[in-house]
């Protein structure tokens, strides 16, 4: 069985077909990680106290911050009335820390008229990654939307100018400028815009259940809100627009607001 399957209750195979208080979870219960689980179609399911919407196959997704904590707590009321409660055990980790220079003063320090503008452009973002769909995308294989040198890791805790700032959380991956950015699952374009003050070009693809994908510093876009996409399609082309010092993609995973780590999602860069 893959080292990336956990089992829970009396379910042979991940995603068999339901049996008694059947339980099956998929992912790394780590700082970053991503679990989609199965269960019984009808089932209930609680992560922390907090209501998990549960696609009418069964099939739910969670995931873990940057900061999450050491355990959490995952209730399951099945159809039938019956209950199971486990506690995870999440993996705690060490992250780097990144030095980059050379960026613009302002891009270090806003003024207040900047950032006005960032909490505006921050509220679009947030709307988007808020979008609770019901499409089924979250539970497949994840993709690469590019292939490069990886510059920027997940959780990197990064010094700006020589001034600390918030930690990176996602990947950044060098490439050159118009290389095409691919889906990296089927979805919905909940956001398209071309000139956001720290991301520039900025596409994000709502995969299902709140699991969303944001693709970042892009020189074009080639989708607008409301495109539906198939994994692989072009969306966009690589720039370094925003605060950027280089080209590159800066890629990132979100369940709602938690960000995640893509290579825990998606797998090592192929």
């Amino acid at each position: 069985m893959p080292r990336w399957w956990l089992t829970l209750g009396i379910a042979a195979l991940p995603f068999a077909a339901p049996q008694a208080d059947a339980l099956t979870l998929r992912g790394a219960l780590v700082q970053g990680g991503m679990i989609v689980g199965k269960t019984e179609p009808g089932s209930r399911v609680e992560f922390d106290g907090r209501a998990l919407a549960v696609h009418r196959d069964g099939r739910f997704v969670f995931g873990f911050g940057h900061d999450a904590g050491e355990s959490a707590i995952l209730d399951v009321t099945f159809a039938n009335g019956g209950r199971k409660s486990r506690k995870l055990s999440i993996r705690q980790r060490q992250y780097r820390v990144q030095r980059i220079d050379g960026l613009p003063q302002r891009m270090v320090t806003p003024s207040a008229r900047q950032l006005a503008r960032i909490r505006s452009e921050g509220r679009k973002i947030a709307s988007a990654r808020a979008t609770l769909s019901a499409l089924p995308h979250f539970a497949g294989r994840f993709m690469w939307p590019v292939k490069g040198v990886v510059s920027g890791v997940y959780g990197s805790r990064r010094i700006l100018n020589g001034k600390p700032r918030r930690p990176h959380l996602g990947v950044d991956i060098a490439v050159p400028a118009g290389t095409s950015v691919r889906a990296a699952a089927a979805g919905a374009v909940t956001l398209a815009e071309h000139d956001l003050y720290f991301t520039g070009g900025t596409v994000i693809i709502d995969h299902g259940l709140g699991i969303s994908t944001v693709y970042s510093h892009l020189r074009e876009l080639f989708v607008e809100a409301g495109d539906r996409v198939a994994q692989g399609d072009v969306v966009a082309a690589v720039g370094s627009t925003g605060r950027s010092t280089g080209p590159h993609l800066d890629w990132r995973i979100n369940w709602f607001q938690e960000r995640l780590d893509p290579v825990l999602v998606a797998g090592p860069m192929p």
